[in-house]
């Protein structure tokens, strides 16, 4: 049997096909890095929502924040209610004015 050999590739073509094997494997490097970051950081339980919000008659809440020393409410008739994460009592009512 006769054997016709591989042409051998030019220079500039072998040093794409390495770049793009590269670019391949830092990519999958990378979604590994970003996956495991993801899982890892909505693991961490260490924030803690309360059992029980106590807002004043007829306010409805439309969004919430909190720190490690107090949470806040946005209510829809534009106030923040910020309440003591250690008693629970209502601190400040912030009144937004929008212009």
């Amino acid at each position: 049997m006769d054997e016709t050999p591989e042409p051998e590739l030019p220079a500039n073509l072998k040093f794409l096909r390495l770049l793009v094997t590269v670019l391949t494997g830092t990519m999958i490097v990378g979604l590994l890095v970003i996956i495991t970051l993801i899982v890892i950081r909505f693991r961490d339980k260490s924030t803690d929502f309360p059992d029980a919000i106590t807002l004043p008659d007829g306010t409805q809440a439309q969004a919430f924040t909190q720190t490690k020393r107090w949470y806040a409410v946005v209510t829809g008739e534009d106030h923040i209610l910020v309440f003591s994460r250690e008693t629970g009592k209502l601190v400040q009512d912030i009144e937004i004015t929008a212009e």
